[in-house]
């Protein structure tokens, strides 16, 4: 089952500086110098523990636009289209009831950056490119809803997209941020996985 397409025009960029943080062995002082779409406060996300998964189940996320850990096509950021990619999933277990839709960027200055939150979309094996609606839709770190591009000001950023097979409809009301999303996913993961790309300038 395929989840209706539209069309989006938003454009939106990224702040900061940053390139593979997780993976420098020194940590580097960096000067940060937040412009653009959203004021300095309270735009990225402190790391949190992923909820614990109850099933066993093995799912799988893929994109026909990239293979995991290649580089995401620039049609997909914002120095493209800055629209959504194509995701296959395989493997959606029995039981599951929603899906939970997260991507982030870990590699970020100021702490993990989210470009997308989506939460009891209906069960499906695919979600086509540019998706217009997805679920209910969650707040990314530009405060805005649905999804924002690979927009990194320098090196190469890595862009982790990470389902989850849900056994219930949360509820939350639209606009919850990540952190609400992991909090109400606790105890109702049947199944998760997970997909990355990468995107530099």
């Amino acid at each position: 089952m395929a989840l209706d397409v539209g069309r989006r025009c938003v454009h939106h960029r990224q702040m900061g500086r940053g390139a593979w943080g997780r993976l420098l062995p020194v940590a580097v002082p960096v000067i940060v110098l937040l412009a653009g779409c959203a004021d300095s406060s309270d735009t990225a996300t402190e790391a949190r523990s992923a909820p614990t998964q109850t099933g066993g189940t093995t799912m799988q996320l893929t994109s026909p636009a990239f293979a995991d850990g290649a580089a995401i096509p620039t049609r997909y950021s914002c120095d493209g289209d800055d629209i959504s990619p194509p995701l296959v999933i395989d493997g959606l277990p029995e039981g599951t009831a929603t899906l939970a839709l997260v991507v982030d960027d870990p590699d970020a200055p100021g702490g993990t950056w989210d470009h997308w939150v989506a939460y009891d979309i209906p069960p499906a094996t695919e979600i086509p490119e540019d998706v217009a609606a997805l679920g209910v839709v969650g707040t990314n770190s530009w405060r805005h809803g649905g999804y924002g591009g690979p927009c990194p000001p320098s090196g190469i950023h890595r862009y982790f997209f990470t389902l989850y097979a849900v056994d219930t409809e949360l509820g939350l009301e639209q606009g919850a941020r990540k952190g609400q999303l992991l909090d109400a996913l606790e105890g109702h993961v049947i199944a998760e996985a997970q997909l990355m790309g990468t995107y530099s300038r």
